[in-house]
Protein backbone atom coordinates (compact mmCIF):
# COMPACT_ATOMS: atom_id res chain seq x y z
CA UNK A 1 0.00 0.00 0.00
CA UNK A 2 2.54 2.40 1.08
CA UNK A 3 4.51 2.12 -2.04
CA UNK A 4 1.04 2.79 -4.19
CA UNK A 5 0.65 6.06 -6.23
CA UNK A 6 -2.77 6.70 -4.35
CA UNK A 7 -1.11 6.32 -1.14
CA UNK A 8 2.41 8.19 -2.23
CA UNK A 9 0.17 11.07 -3.85
CA UNK A 10 -2.11 11.41 -1.12
CA UNK A 11 -5.46 10.67 -2.67
CA UNK A 12 -8.61 9.84 -1.53
CA UNK A 13 -7.71 12.18 2.22
CA UNK A 14 -10.44 14.58 1.21
CA UNK A 15 -7.71 17.27 1.97
CA UNK A 16 -6.66 16.13 5.24
CA UNK A 17 -3.22 15.81 6.67
CA UNK A 18 -1.59 12.93 5.30
CA UNK A 19 -0.99 11.44 9.44
CA UNK A 20 -1.40 7.32 10.03
CA UNK A 21 -1.05 5.67 12.74
CA UNK A 22 0.58 2.16 12.63
CA UNK A 23 -0.81 0.65 15.79
CA UNK A 24 0.53 -2.78 17.26
CA UNK A 25 0.33 -4.80 19.71
CA UNK A 26 3.06 -3.37 23.15
CA UNK A 27 4.19 -6.81 23.14
CA UNK A 28 5.35 -7.03 19.26
CA UNK A 29 7.79 -4.25 19.81
CA UNK A 30 10.60 -6.11 18.62
CA UNK A 31 9.08 -7.77 16.16
CA UNK A 32 7.87 -4.81 14.50
CA UNK A 33 10.84 -3.15 14.75
CA UNK A 34 12.02 -5.69 12.67
CA UNK A 35 9.47 -6.05 10.04
CA UNK A 36 9.68 -1.86 9.51
CA UNK A 37 13.19 -2.54 8.69
CA UNK A 38 12.33 -5.18 6.54
CA UNK A 39 9.42 -2.72 4.94
CA UNK A 40 11.96 -0.23 4.63
CA UNK A 41 14.52 -2.30 2.76
CA UNK A 42 11.37 -3.00 -0.06
CA UNK A 43 10.41 0.23 0.13
CA UNK A 44 13.74 1.53 -0.64
CA UNK A 45 14.29 -1.33 -3.59
CA UNK A 46 10.69 -0.02 -4.98
CA UNK A 47 11.97 3.25 -5.41
CA UNK A 48 10.10 4.85 -3.02
CA UNK A 49 12.63 6.54 -0.07
CA UNK A 50 11.80 6.93 3.69
CA UNK A 51 13.08 9.07 5.80
CA UNK A 52 12.90 7.21 9.80
CA UNK A 53 12.93 9.57 12.77
CA UNK A 54 13.05 7.81 15.61
CA UNK A 55 11.93 9.97 18.44
CA UNK A 56 14.23 8.58 21.32
CA UNK A 57 17.25 8.71 19.31
CA UNK A 58 16.41 12.05 18.02
CA UNK A 59 16.01 13.52 21.54
CA UNK A 60 19.08 12.82 22.73
CA UNK A 61 20.78 14.23 19.47
CA UNK A 62 18.69 17.70 20.58
CA UNK A 63 20.17 17.03 24.40
CA UNK A 64 23.61 16.65 22.93
CA UNK A 65 23.34 19.23 20.52
CA UNK A 66 22.15 21.46 23.28
CA UNK A 67 24.90 20.57 26.01
CA UNK A 68 23.09 19.13 28.18
CA UNK A 69 22.50 15.10 27.43
CA UNK A 70 25.38 14.43 30.31
CA UNK A 71 24.18 17.36 32.94
CA UNK A 72 20.77 15.28 32.52
CA UNK A 73 22.62 11.74 32.97
CA UNK A 74 24.24 12.92 36.28
CA UNK A 75 21.11 14.60 37.59
CA UNK A 76 18.77 11.23 37.08
CA UNK A 77 19.74 9.63 39.85
CA UNK A 78 19.38 12.87 42.40
CA UNK A 79 15.85 14.09 40.98
CA UNK A 80 12.43 12.76 41.42
CA UNK A 81 10.82 10.87 38.39
CA UNK A 82 8.61 13.98 38.38
CA UNK A 83 11.27 16.32 38.41
CA UNK A 84 13.48 14.80 35.16
CA UNK A 85 9.62 14.37 33.37
CA UNK A 86 9.50 18.28 34.02
CA UNK A 87 12.66 19.12 32.83
CA UNK A 88 12.62 16.88 29.49
CA UNK A 89 8.90 18.21 28.57
CA UNK A 90 10.60 21.35 28.82
CA UNK A 91 13.98 20.88 27.21
CA UNK A 92 12.36 18.87 24.33
CA UNK A 93 9.37 20.58 23.63
CA UNK A 94 7.56 19.66 20.57
CA UNK A 95 6.78 22.95 19.79
CA UNK A 96 9.70 24.44 20.85
CA UNK A 97 12.29 22.03 19.83
CA UNK A 98 11.35 18.42 18.75
CA UNK A 99 9.21 19.27 15.46
CA UNK A 100 11.71 21.99 14.41
CA UNK A 101 14.67 19.41 14.84
CA UNK A 102 12.38 17.20 12.68
CA UNK A 103 11.91 19.75 10.34
CA UNK A 104 15.88 20.18 9.45
CA UNK A 105 15.78 17.05 8.83
CA UNK A 106 13.38 17.37 6.33
CA UNK A 107 14.45 20.36 4.26
CA UNK A 108 17.49 18.20 4.00
CA UNK A 109 16.52 14.94 3.14
CA UNK A 110 15.45 13.48 -0.04
CA UNK A 111 12.23 11.01 0.34
CA UNK A 112 8.70 10.04 -0.71
CA UNK A 113 7.11 9.10 2.60
CA UNK A 114 7.93 9.62 6.91
CA UNK A 115 8.08 6.94 9.06
CA UNK A 116 8.29 8.08 13.06
CA UNK A 117 9.08 5.59 15.67
CA UNK A 118 10.36 5.40 19.06
CA UNK A 119 6.98 6.48 20.88
CA UNK A 120 7.22 4.25 23.68
CA UNK A 121 10.55 5.31 24.84
CA UNK A 122 9.51 8.56 25.22
CA UNK A 123 6.83 8.48 26.91
CA UNK A 124 5.66 10.11 29.17
CA UNK A 125 7.71 13.46 28.47
CA UNK A 126 6.58 13.17 25.04
CA UNK A 127 3.47 12.29 24.00
CA UNK A 128 2.39 11.13 20.54
CA UNK A 129 -0.55 14.13 20.05
CA UNK A 130 1.23 17.01 20.83
CA UNK A 131 3.68 15.73 18.35
CA UNK A 132 0.81 15.26 15.91
CA UNK A 133 -0.21 18.62 16.03
CA UNK A 134 2.89 20.62 16.14
CA UNK A 135 4.02 18.70 13.29
CA UNK A 136 0.39 19.25 11.13
CA UNK A 137 2.10 22.66 9.38
CA UNK A 138 5.38 20.74 9.29
CA UNK A 139 5.25 17.57 7.59
CA UNK A 140 2.04 18.17 5.38
CA UNK A 141 3.23 17.31 2.18
CA UNK A 142 4.03 13.96 2.59
CA UNK A 143 2.33 10.94 3.83
CA UNK A 144 3.66 10.47 7.55
CA UNK A 145 3.29 7.07 9.19
CA UNK A 146 3.13 6.88 13.05
CA UNK A 147 4.53 3.49 14.99
CA UNK A 148 2.32 3.68 17.83
CA UNK A 149 2.75 0.77 20.31
CA UNK A 150 -1.02 0.57 21.30
CA UNK A 151 -4.26 1.20 20.37
CA UNK A 152 -5.62 3.32 17.72
CA UNK A 153 -9.57 3.67 17.86
CA UNK A 154 -12.17 6.11 16.26
CA UNK A 155 -15.41 6.35 16.27
CA UNK A 156 -18.14 8.92 15.56
CA UNK A 157 -19.33 9.02 19.37
CA UNK A 158 -15.77 9.90 20.38
CA UNK A 159 -13.69 10.86 17.95
CA UNK A 160 -10.33 9.44 17.50
CA UNK A 161 -7.95 8.15 20.11
CA UNK A 162 -4.79 6.83 20.80
CA UNK A 163 -4.48 4.39 23.73
CA UNK A 164 -0.61 3.94 24.55
CA UNK A 165 0.17 0.77 25.21
CA UNK A 166 -3.28 -0.28 25.31
CA UNK A 167 -3.72 0.93 28.73
CA UNK A 168 -3.55 4.92 28.68
CA UNK A 169 -6.63 6.10 27.09
CA UNK A 170 -6.58 9.83 25.53
CA UNK A 171 -9.56 10.96 23.77
CA UNK A 172 -8.11 14.42 22.19
CA UNK A 173 -8.92 14.25 18.26
CA UNK A 174 -6.19 13.63 15.87
CA UNK A 175 -6.13 13.96 12.30
CA UNK A 176 -5.09 10.66 11.06
CA UNK A 177 -6.29 7.96 9.51
CA UNK A 178 -5.73 3.89 10.67
CA UNK A 179 -3.22 2.44 8.04
CA UNK A 180 -4.81 -0.87 8.71
CA UNK A 181 -8.56 0.67 7.59
CA UNK A 182 -7.14 2.63 4.38
CA UNK A 183 -8.37 1.43 1.02
CA UNK A 184 -4.99 0.21 -1.30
Amino acid sequence: MISGQRFLKKQGLGNEIPFFICPFKPEDSVEVERQKLKLVNRLEQAGVRILEINLYDLSIEILKERGIWNQIIEMEATVSKEQLKELLQGVLDPEAHLVPAIAAKLAITEFEVLFLSGVGEVFPYIRSHNVLNNLQSTAKDKPTVLFFPGNYTHSLQTGASLDLFERMHDDKYYRAFNIFHCEV
